[in-house]
């Protein structure tokens, strides 16, 4: 008999620790239209098709599991909420789109995604920081670079650190990731902005 009861407990905490996890997504979040900067780049010399590559992300970060927290020298993981595609899927996928609201009459699109259009420029991203810290605030820190198609292009590079009150549980967490990701657009279609002409517009 104890030999079944044990069998039994096996069994219900087998079926307990396989329940599916709860499934987050991020999401775009407008932001202001992006003018052309008096005096400077043209509307002609911006590029109109712009590929922003999957980033590199850290390895802390690149899990299934929903790193809450990675303050006090201590990474905490949900023991129940995963995001719903990896973030090296769903970061760049949500950029683009915020992008795309952000900077009318360019076209953006995914490194990856089915296209036969030949990107005039790229955004490049590396993630270090995607989680909650001591403060309970929403943390985004990345590098960002920005250049167009040459090969020897010069490449506008910036460092962006973002934070924002993430009050709650894991949905107030991503809703709050997802607004940095918005504001981190800001800073990203600014670049964009700010491209020096190709060679061809120099001539």
């Amino acid at each position: 008999m104890a030999t079944t009861l044990m069998a039994t407990m096996a069994v219900t905490l087998t079926a307990c620790s396989s329940s599916s996890p709860s499934l987050y997504t991020l999401a775009p979040v407008a932001g202001p239209l992006q003018p052309v900067p008096l005096g400077f780049t043209p509307v002609t010399t911006l590029p109109a098709v712009v590929e922003v590559r999957k980033p590199t992300i850290s390895g802390a970060l690149d899990r299934d599991r929903i790193v809450l927290s990675d303050g006090g020298y201590k990474l905490r993981i949900s023991a129940t909420d995963s995001w719903s595609a990896p973030l090296i899927e769903q970061i760049p996928h949500v950029v683009a789109k915020d992008l795309a609201q952000r900077l009318p009459g360019i076209s953006l699109f995914v490194q990856d995604d089915a296209t036969a259009t030949t990107p005039q420029a790229y955004v490049e991203l590396v993630i270090t920081r995607f989680a909650r810290d001591d403060a309970g605030n929403a943390v985004l820190e990345a590098q960002t670079a920005v250049h167009r198609e040459e090969s020897d292009a010069p490449k506008t590079n910036q460092s962006i650190l973002l934070k924002t009150p993430a009050p709650g549980g894991t949905e107030a967490l991503v809703s709050a990731l997802s607004t940095l990701l918005g504001q981190a657009s800001d800073q990203i279609a600014a670049q964009i902005r700010q491209l020096p002409p190709p060679p061809s517009a120099e001539q």
